[in-house]
């Protein structure tokens, strides 16, 4: 860093960065069709989790940017629009389409690392049953995990003990062999790729694809790290995130700035030169309360978030109830450009409520009247997301 280096105060780090995960305007919008495909652009992908204690993962990052969003405006982009396509980030993600050219060199990519790592930790031979799951498809049409394999041995149904059938079918779809097509209540139901998207006109080359990428996440990041960049697609290689930087730094169309992180520290970090003079002038959230799911881009990076926000969250859910100190599935609350606490909400659909089992402000953010208001405002909306008819408060601490 020079004495010339732009430096954003945490304020404005966290304004810069929160506009450009869309959590700075009022979440107006129609939640669907075209400008449902305007966010998930804008944001690159969501990650898709099946937890579903009020709401899945995907459904409450994009009810946070849209709150008329409902889940089956997601399904409807992909399995009959066909404008976005569920693939594979640093998790199972939904992607625009226009995504899936440059995702033939993470299929390429993830093929290698698959066969070598599946082999060990999957039982089996999966491999070899890759030509009859793609058979068995195209002579009877889309398939689940459920439909193949039938006469092979089943195990418990954890991830770590998958049929050798159910094996390939993951494989086929991690590389690109077959697509989702549609999703029956949570389960994946596959079919031949050219079945489900056109085939890429042209498929980009490598350097390209690296541009595109890099590019891409800094733009969405607003500014960010080399290994930040490597890690938002989980596409570009770490090393090869550092090469394009210091390329693009030497070109001129990247800058070096400084940022200050939540303790006072000042890191270094870069940001596209064209976008400068906006990080700067990034507007301060209202002090709208919004739930954000754990799995949100905001803070899906655990370490960022500690950074930027002070926010140390781990999430518990593979944490033995007794050593938890929070609960299995705690949602992150956001008020304006700070995180101000954590609740444990859950949805009873038996009594169609939202119970709210405990919340925890963090330091400095004591629950005012006002803010309580606000927060109570926040679930009530949630409760619509969560397909329930109100809100049970339980205990508050404050």
């Amino acid at each position: 860093m020079t004495q010339n280096t732009l430096t954003l105060s945490n304020a404005q780090a966290r304004a810069v960065f929160l506009e450009k995960h869309l959590l700075t305007d009022a979440p107006s919008g129609s939640g669907k069709g075209a400008d449902l495909n305007t966010v998930l652009d804008r944001l690159g992908f969501v990650q898709v989790d099946s937890i579903n204690t009020a709401a899945r993962a995907h459904d409450q990052i994009l009810w946070s940017r849209r709150q008329q969003y409902r889940p089956r405006n997601l399904r409807h982009l992909v399995d009959r629009d066909r404008t976005a396509f569920e693939g594979w980030t640093h998790d199972a993600s939904i992607l625009p389409i226009s995504h899936l050219p440059h995702w033939q060199h993470k299929f390429s990519r993830d093929r290698q690392k698959i066969e070598r790592r599946w082999t060990d930790w999957h039982r089996g031979d999966f491999l070899a049953q890759t030509q009859t799951v793609l058979d068995q498809i195209a002579a009877h049409g889309p398939v689940s995990s459920s439909d193949v394999g039938k006469s092979e041995k089943r195990g418990t149904g954890g991830w770590w003990d998958w049929h050798p059938s159910k094996t390939a079918l993951e494989y086929l779809w991690r590389t690109g062999k077959i697509m989702v097509t549609r999703r029956d209540g949570f389960r994946k139901v596959y079919d031949l790729t050219e079945n489900v998207a056109p085939a890429p006109s042209a498929t980009p080359d490598w350097p390209q694809t690296r541009d595109w990428a890099c590019r891409g996440a800094l733009s969405r990041l607003g500014f960010a790290t080399h290994t930040e960049i490597a890690a938002f697609w989980d596409l570009v290689p770490v090393a090869e995130a550092k090469e394009w930087l210091n390329t693009a730094i030497a070109a001129g169309t990247v800058t070096p700035i400084a940022i200050t992180a939540a303790n006072g520290q000042i890191l270094p970090s870069f940001a596209l030169t064209d976008t400068i003079d906006q990080l700067t002038q990034a507007r301060a959230a209202s002090n709208r309360v919004r739930i954000l799911s754990p799995f949100d881009p905001a803070l899906r990076d655990r370490k960022r978030a500690l950074r930027l926000f002070g926010f140390d969250y781990r999430i518990e859910i593979f944490v033995p109830e007794a050593q938890r100190r929070y609960g299995y599935y705690v949602f992150p609350v956001l008020e304006g450009h700070r995180v101000i606490g954590r609740i444990d909400a859950k949805a009873d659909r038996a009594t169609r409520h939202l119970c709210v089992q405990n919340y925890w402000p963090e330091k400095g953010c004591a629950l005012s009247q006002g803010r309580l208001g606000r927060l109570i405002t926040a679930l009530n909306r949630m409760s619509k997301l969560a397909d329930c008819d109100g809100v049970s408060l339980g205990p508050l601490e404050h």
